[in-house]
């Protein structure tokens, strides 16, 4: 028989134990923290019928999809989360109770070009705020401090919630003459971060076909900041002149006002009016979340409010406000920064027991107790030598190993190892157990994440 040579498919991420470990902790912290603001878990199939996912149709999306046909039913794999939760909601409407409040972690599917830090399965995590009719802006203020909270957990300390309105976008381009093409302004101006001011510029003017005089007008507003202005007092100047300009200025005012509420420190957001977000679906608050030592990277966590989830699918009005973290991508540039904290050590067991004898009773037994009491526990019952399985416990970091032998059962004792300090004591089961917990609680509390320090 032919050996196939094993490969994993370009665009696939496929991780070593110990860097899952990482992966794995920071879905659990993200799990947790979504918790704490009341939100249910979700999950939907990966696969769907392709009417479902290609309901809006068209553009980028038809072309990553993932299309299959299996006999005669056209199935596809999901490209987001945000879809399958349209879907969701329509299909379930009068059995949930709104706001509806949800979170999913799960992998999506794009056939795009892999490259560096580019994938085409890869994790997103979302949450999603739906309302039936109507929706509180209170909710787009709670938003950034979830993801203040979120991020602080995964241990990251240096980052900008950058925060704008669409309708303050809107409104300003209605004032100025460009409401007709305030689509094509918004996806435009959204490039200013990576091509400048003056590129954006000719853009307006020259493929947009917007009068220099309204371009600059533009720009000048959403680059106040550069010239020490306040985005909230700039936008003042504006008010009475244009009702969606009102709304959008009051609804961005609201959020800022509650950010000090929800315990977003002043350092960690700003009111960014260059922000817009290219999706078209977006009507209120947008939000990009940046790392502010890697600009580069762009954002980490985007997302706004959109009008009415589930057009689609039914004609129920559902609007929301939602995020979304692309957590594969995250993770990628994380490692890649060297942001994965070294004092979280990426062990499958907290405890190695060495049975030093022919009766297995006494271990096993330890090691149930050991587990009852929610320690990880792992036996090595191998016919090794004793170095090697020391050996073994050192390369798994393991922190803690358990010999059991003669004189350990006789006298109802266990000798415990602590692998970090090279301390041994021999001790009863309980006091072991005790010992050994208290320290795994300190060591799970280590984040994933920790910031290099400044060079």
């Amino acid at each position: 028989m032919d050996i196939i040579k094993p490969r994993t498919l370009s665009g696939f991420m496929e991780l070593l134990p110990e860097k899952q470990v990482y992966f794995e902790n920071m879905m659990a912290k993200l799990r947790e923290t979504y918790s704490l603001y009341g939100f249910f878990p979700l999950d939907t199939p990966q696969i769907e019928a392709s009417e479902i996912l290609l309901a809006k149709g068209g553009g980028e999306t038809e072309k990553q999809i993932y299309r299959f046909t299996k006999g005669d039913t056209d199935l596809s794999l999901r490209f987001d989360l945000t879809v399958p939760l349209a879907k969701y909601v329509a299909l379930n409407y009068g059995k949930l109770t709104f706001p509806f409040r949800r979170f999913q972690i799960g992998k999506v599917y794009r056939g795009e070009r892999a490259q560096r830090g580019r994938f085409r399965e890869f994790y997103q995590a979302d949450i999603d705020i739906i309302g039936d009719g109507s929706l509180d802006i209170i909710n787009e203020a709670e938003i950034p401090g979830i993801i203040y909270k979120t991020f602080k957990t995964l241990g990251l300390k240096r980052f900008v919630i950058r925060i704008n309105n669409r309708k303050v976008l809107n409104g300003f381009f209605e004032l100025v003459g460009a409401g007709e093409k305030a689509g094509d302004v918004m996806r435009t101006i959204d490039k200013l971060e990576k091509i400048g001011a003056e590129k954006v510029l000719n853009l307006l003017t020259e493929e947009i076909g917007l009068p220099e005089e309204t371009a600059k007008a533009i720009l000048d507003l959403i680059t106040c900041q550069e010239r020490g202005l306040s985005p909230l007092d700039a936008l003042e100047a504006y008010r009475g002149k244009n009702e969606t300009l009102d709304l959008g200025i009051t609804e961005l005012a609201t959020v800022a006002r509650y950010m000090a509420q929800f315990g977003v420190p002043q350092e960690n957001y700003v009111i960014d009016l260059t922000i817009a977000r290219g999706l078209d679906y977006y009507t209120g608050t947008v939000y990009e979340t940046m790392l502010l030592d890697h600009p580069e990277i762009g954002s980490i966590c985007s997302g706004g409010r959109y009008d009415n989830l589930a057009g689609y699918y039914t004609d129920k009005q559902l609007p929301g406000v939602g995020i979304s973290i692309g957590l594969t991508r995250l993770f990628f540039v994380l490692e890649d920064q060297k942001y994965l904290n070294p004092a979280l050590k990426p062990t499958p067991a907290d405890v190695l027991i060495l049975p030093m004898t022919e009766d297995l009773g006494p271990a096993i037994s330890f090691a149930t107790q050991l587990r009852e009491a929610g320690i990880r526990t792992q036996l090595h019952c191998e016919k090794k030598k004793f170095k090697q399985k020391m050996s073994y416990a050192d390369k798994l970091d393991i922190p803690f190993v358990v010999f059991l032998g003669e004189d350990e059962i006789r006298d109802g004792k266990v000798t415990v190892k602590d692998m970090v300090s090279g301390e041994q004591l021999t001790i009863s089961p309980a006091m072991a157990a005790a010992g050994i917990l208290e320290k795994v609680n300190l060591a799970r509390a280590v984040p994933p994440i920790s910031e290099p320090a400044a060079e």
